[in-house]
């Protein structure tokens, strides 16, 4: 007799974990399934995000800064050290305990809440049947009354550089590096690609990252883009723009790359490339041929607005469908599911996603960037304010970047948040708080922040919009 659940979630990444959890939380029979395994053999919860992605990477680069400010900013502070090294291994160790910890952990929560765990790789069959492989090869047939498919996404693999996890490495092997390379190669200037080089250039390594377009962060606010380039080049990252990779080759232990740029055909020898050129949906073998499920040429899962398919009571969420490829979203899309399975008119609002580059400095946005407006025809006002001239930020020595604040300039409403510089995520996320509510500068403006705060920045910024920021000369309206 087969098992039959309310939920049946294939996929247990933050949004398949998150909603499996919420669906047990509202009274509903839930089961997640998941096929990933660490290095151990065993189950590993979490997704991408957690094993491979957002928490390991940010480890890295937490304990690279720390190393770099050991090494070369601690004298500023009157903090003098002898000579400064780096245990790579031992970073790497502390990384992969932080993941055994936080994946371990969503065992813990599925446990508390009753969702039922189960291991092995499910297949959306019709009639919202779910096929479960399990390890040992033997199969079950699972009955849903919903079926949320958050099965996640995968590195993009491009033919000019193919991986063999060895010299060619993609975003995964660039969280295992035992050892500093002294050449180290990037193909693409997007998140992961900044964040990795990021990471092992301040170890040491010469990054140099190939990015095909001629524009660096093009999703970025421009200023934001051009403040972000310089500061990263400056730190010792030789971004190449418009540098299309053609080919590769591995001669032991090195691997030559062509590629081509404004002055023709180029080569260059790494001992290490990333290939980081975005990721693409995990959906080959997730829908039987009769599912009624629908996906296009890319291989995402078409659904509305709320994440709803073709077949009614199935739903797919996170990077297996339009839009962004954050943890963030996936998670709110998998509560919004739930909610709306329950009968509640849950909406999500997908204009006010917040992004992050956590590089250093970060580099975070919500809202639209002033060129999206213009090129809309709405008119705006803007106001930045810089770090050099925050109190706190003279005080932590972390002066670099500025808030930008844009809005309407008939409403003064709040249409966009763009910062680049020492804790950017926390202070756009202060942004899209006040955003979803409706926000104006000027309300903004009104708001005490404490003194003295990386926040102020933000305050000042949303004065400017209207040309009453206090620290900072306003810019003259014409």
């Amino acid at each position: 007799m087969s098992q039959k659940f309310d939920v049946v979630v294939i996929g247990a990444g933050p949004g398949g974990y998150v909603a499996a959890i919420k669906a047990a939380q509202l009274g509903l029979s839930t089961a997640c399934i998941e096929k990933y395994t660490d290095k151990e053999g065993k189950l590993a919860l979490g997704g991408t995000c957690l094993n491979v992605g957002c928490i390991p990477s940010k480890a890295l680069l937490d304990s690279s800064w720390k190393y770099h400010e050991a090494k070369d900013a601690f004298a500023i502070h009157g903090i003098t050290t002898g000579e400064v090294n780096m245990d790579v291994p031992a970073m790497v160790g502390r990384k992969a305990n932080i993941v055994k910890g936080l994946t371990s952990g969503v065992a813990t929560l599925f446990k508390a809440n009753g969702v039922t765990s189960l291991q092995g790789h499910g297949k959306l069959l019709a009639g919202k049947r779910v096929e479960l492989t399990k390890p040992d090869g033997s199969v079950e047939i699972i009955e849903a009354e919903n079926v949320i498919l958050a099965s996640g996404s995968r590195p993009i693999d491009i033919p000019p550089a193919p991986v063999d996890n060895n010299v060619i490495v993609d975003s995964t092997g660039a969280l295992e590096f035992q050892s500093v390379p002294k050449r180290l190669g990037v193909i693409g200037a997007g998140v992961i690609g900044l964040e990795l080089g990021s990471v092992w250039s301040r170890l040491g390594a010469q990054v140099t990252v190939l990015e095909a377009l001629d524009t660096f962060l093009m999703a970025a606010d421009a200023a934001v883009s051009k403040e972000a380039y310089k500061t990263l080049t400056k730190q010792g990252l030789d971004i190449k723009l418009g540098a299309r990779v053609t080919g590769s080759k591995v001669n032991g232990e090195e691997v030559v790359v062509t590629y081509t740029d404004a002055n023709g055909e180029q080569t260059i020898t790494f001992d290490k490339l990333i290939v980081a050129v975005g990721r693409r949906p995990v959906t080959t073998e997730l829908l039987a041929a009769d599912s009624g499920v629908t996906i296009d040429e890319r291989g995402f899962v078409f659904v509305d607005d709320h994440c709803a398919t073709s077949v009614p009571g199935v739903f797919a969420i996170g990077d297996v469908v339009r839009g962004m490829m954050l943890a963030h979203k996936a998670s709110e899309e998998g509560i919004m599911v739930v909610e709306r399975i329950k009968g509640h008119k849950t909406e999500m609002n997908y204009d006010l996603i917040p992004s992050v580059i956590y590089t250093h400095p970060e580099i975070a946005w919500v809202g639209k960037t002033e060129q999206a407006l213009k090129a809309e025809g709405v008119e705006v006002n803007v106001g930045t304010f810089p770090f050099a001239a925050s109190g706190r930020a003279m005080a932590a020595n972390d002066t670099g970047g500025f808030v930008k604040v844009i809005a309407d300039a008939k409403t003064d409403r709040v249409l966009g948040v763009h910062v680049i510089g020492p804790s950017a995520a926390e202070l756009v996320q202060q942004g899209a708080i006040g955003m979803e509510f409706g926000t104006s500068a000027e309300d903004l403006g009104m708001m005490v922040f404490s003194h003295p705060t990386l926040s102020e920045a933000l305050h000042e910024a949303a004065l400017a919009v209207n040309g009453g920021a206090i620290h900072i000369a306003n810019r003259k309206k014409r």
